[in-house]
């Protein structure tokens, strides 16, 4: 099998909520239609797609209920403090402010106005 692209895609009550969260993030839109956005980012190799909850070309419909719990947009950085810092100040809602893991892994967290929660991860050798 020879993969060409990824996206991860998720229904969501507002659709341009979530978009516009996610050009914070660096992403930017490219397809949309009437309940729909694929939005790009040009170093993070994968597409995010937002659908309005409901939508009839959901299939299987058993399962068209909203992403959310249990799930994180999880994205690696290479400046975890400076993103944090930025994205914050727009105000966006801070879930999880910097904190480091004993193994290495110092992540923050936002959530959007659909309650994803939106992680950044950094990975440091020396753990503070």
């Amino acid at each position: 099998m020879h993969i060409t692209d990824t996206a991860i895609s998720l229904n969501v009550a507002d659709v341009e909520a979530s978009a516009g969260f996610a050009v914070l993030f660096g992403f930017t839109p490219g397809m949309s239609a009437d309940g729909f956005v694929s939005l790009q980012h040009p170093t993070a190799g994968v597409n995010l797609v937002f659908l309005r909850v409901g939508l009839a070309s959901f299939k299987p419909k058993e399962i068209a209920g909203p992403a959310g719990q249990g799930l994180l947009l999880a994205f690696v950085v290479d400046d975890l403090d400076a993103e944090f810092a930025r994205i914050a100040a727009t105000g966006a809602k801070v879930v999880t402010p910097p904190e480091t893991e004993p193994w290495g892994e110092r992540f923050c967290q936002f959530a959007d106005d659909n309650g994803l929660i939106w992680q950044l991860v950094q990975w440091v050798s020396t753990p503070e």
